[in-house]
């Protein structure tokens, strides 16, 4: 497979959607671990150390640069499937087998990564692009994340907005985990149980993990 066929081929597309995919997952993991650190309920200490190592480390920022080159290659092949599919099923389906062919998530997983890349947008705007803007213009004042956390977390729409963004993220987690890992190979009867047990669990933990962070600022849990 030539490069332009990496890009253009529906295969290398897969191939491409499967590989950033499980990029981002490692990502979420790592996200998720770090914002663990509210929990700690020390007032943000050690949640905003975490967070400092973050952005003032060369290697995480180097990673960095990889996670949005990956992000935006991951939305980019996405988008480009989705229009394919939608051209092969232009003309549809004598019958509809709803849930009974595959289900509602993994026929909706451009719907659910529009959700996600909007909510995407706005979690930059509210914390890392603030963030980024006071380390490169303002000799490294960066801001207090904790304290920014518990004043976007009061408002009652953000919280709706994070809650629904985290949702729509499990559902595409829910199809995303399984198929990218099924699409580089590790794909036969010993392992589908594991697997697909291991995207749902995968998907559950880490949405209701991303869900309590907003919840547990709004309804005061915390420091």
């Amino acid at each position: 497979m030539t490069w332009k066929e990496t890009f253009t081929s529906s295969i290398g597309k897969k191939l491409v959607m499967s590989f950033t995919g499980i990029f981002l997952i490692l990502f979420l993991i790592v996200h998720a671990g770090l914002n663990a650190c509210i929990w700690a309920n020390d007032g943000g200490e050690m949640f905003n150390k975490g967070a400092h190592f973050m952005g003032a480390n060369v290697v995480p920022r180097i990673l960095e640069i990889g996670l949005f080159a990956g992000l935006l290659l991951h939305i980019i092949q996405g988008l480009m499937l989705e229009l394919s599919n939608r051209k092969k099923r232009s003309i549809g389906y004598a019958v509809s087998y709803g849930n009974r062919g595959s289900k509602w998530y993994s026929r909706s997983m451009g719907l659910l990564g529009t959700i996600i890349l909007i909510f995407l947008i706005i979690h930059l705007s509210d914390f890392w692009f603030p963030n980024r803007a006071n380390q490169g213009f303002l000799l490294g004042k960066e801001i207090n994340l904790y304290d920014k956390m518990k004043e976007e977390f009061s408002e009652t729409w953000v919280v709706i907005v994070y809650v629904l963004g985290c949702i729509s993220l499990g559902y595409h987690l829910a199809h995303g985990f399984q198929s990218a890992f099924r699409t580089i190979g590790v794909h036969n009867k010993r392992y589908n149980i594991m697997l697909t047990s291991l995207g749902y669990g995968f998907s559950i933990i880490i949405t209701l993990a991303f869900i309590m962070m907003p919840l547990s600022f709004f309804f005061h849990w915390l420091n």
